[in-house]
């Protein structure tokens, strides 16, 4: 184990490097490797220990600390961290436990400022709860006691570097190939769309695939709660991102005041990376008047759970009739789209559904496509995909008006 020649050695450097010193990174590491090199007699090292003590001291300081090689490492989609000497990982859809761990909750809150402090975020006793990013755009989600009772804890979801397209969704199963040319022609004739699903059932990462196919010479304009979304070929993009409130309790900047903003910024299309509450009245009104083509996400275990889930956000938000809510949301969404994480670990698109107007005061649903399970493979892997319904698309409007019916 070379965690405590890492403190002892951590601390001479503390004590003999000038840390407020201007030192570039390839300085800084030159400095630790010669501490590290002047003092390792008094240890037995190969040149693996010293070449993993040098870059673990290195993220010690610069870095995430022991979380640095778990953030470098693509293979790990999840770190969890539940008090600074408990770690987990998500590694290839298997959680586990994961080696090393901060030498006190002290060096992880240390680590947690940093991280928040970068992205102009403050989490502190009385604000214990707050969403950041990382620089790659990784989403971080952290709670400070005394909510969390064992410490401070964080979650990072992952992202990789570059973005999956949809291409790489069907190559994985994800979604089928009529399916994925389906709702590749619905985004290019500016249907609105709005995709379900469970906690890392990969709507972000769907979303992020059904904006590659935006037209290039349109705006558009996105709003998160921490920026994640990375969207490829549309130069004309305005990112927004809320805001938490300052230590003071004030300028706090939700996702209903950005929705209201963006329609004042001459959008094609507004983009929504997730609504939980009351904005969804402010989002359905922004594709009700003139955004087509907008797109966002939702937790919900089905689409018809998805519309449930909408009204009462809608309803929180707004004090109107229940029917009033419903023709609202069947007035601006055409289609939606559900994901599930199936016991296998993947990740597939297993509804997609036309809203069709109202009946007796319902929404009504015409599903396209539907998954279909056919057992399992020798592996354990679930057999099965997205099947065309008999139903036809009934809203071919704005297809005709794309000239792609």
């Amino acid at each position: 184990m070379i965690e405590p020649i890492v403190r002892s050695l951590r601390e001479r450097i503390r004590e003999q490097i000038d840390l407020s010193g201007s030192h570039t990174d390839d300085s800084f590491m030159r400095m630790i490797e010669e501490t590290v090199l002047r003092y390792s007699p008094d240890f037995y090292l190969s040149a693996k220990d010293r070449r993993d003590i040098v870059t673990a001291i290195y993220h010690s300081f610069r870095g995430l600390d022991v979380l640095q090689p778990l953030i470098d490492n693509p293979a790990i989609t999840e770190v969890m961290v539940n008090a600074h000497d408990e770690i987990f990982i998500e590694l290839e859809g298997r959680i586990e436990r994961a080696p090393g761990a901060f030498e006190s909750a002290e060096k992880l809150e240390d680590v947690i400022q940093t991280i928040v402090a970068k992205v102009n975020r403050v989490v502190n006793e009385s604000s214990p709860i707050v969403d950041a990013r990382l620089p790659d755009g990784s989403r971080v989600n952290v709670v400070l006691p005394p909510i969390a009772l064992k410490g401070p804890a964080m979650t990072i979801r992952k992202f990789p570097a570059s973005p999956l397209l949809m291409d790489d969704l069907v190559a994985r199963g994800a979604i089928g190939t009529e399916a994925a040319e389906f709702l590749i022609k619905l985004v290019r004739a500016k249907y609105n769309l709005f995709i379900g699903g469970g906690t890392g059932s990969g709507k972000t990462t769907f979303l992020n695939a059904l904006c590659a196919f935006v037209p290039a010479d349109e705006r558009i304009v996105t709003i998160e709660d921490s920026a994640e979304l990375q969207i490829r070929g549309v130069p004309n993009w305005v990112r927004l991102e809320t805001r938490n409130a300052n230590t003071e309790g004030k300028g706090a900047i939700s996702i209903r005041e950005l929705i209201r903003a963006s329609l004042r910024m001459r959008p094609n299309r507004v983009i929504v990376g997730e609504v939980r509450g009351a904005e969804a009245f402010d989002m359905l009104q922004a594709m009700n008047t003139g955004h087509d083509g907008s797109l966002s996400t939702g937790h919900a275990n089905s689409v018809a759970d998805m519309l449930s889930r909408l009204e009462t956000m809608v309803l929180s938000g707004a004090a109107l009739p229940v029917g009033v809510v419903r023709k609202q949301i069947d007035s601006a969404l055409d289609v939606m789209i559900h994901l599930s994480r199936f016991r296998d670990r993947s990740r597939r698109v297993t509804e997609i559904t036309e809203l069709d107007g109202m009946e007796e005061g319902e929404l009504r649903l015409n599903p396209l496509f539907v998954f279909v399970e056919r057992g399992e493979d020798e592996m354990g892997r679930v057999i099965g995909g997205l099947e065309r319904t008999a139903n036809p698309l009934l809203g071919v409007e704005k297809l005709k008006l794309a000239g792609l019916a």
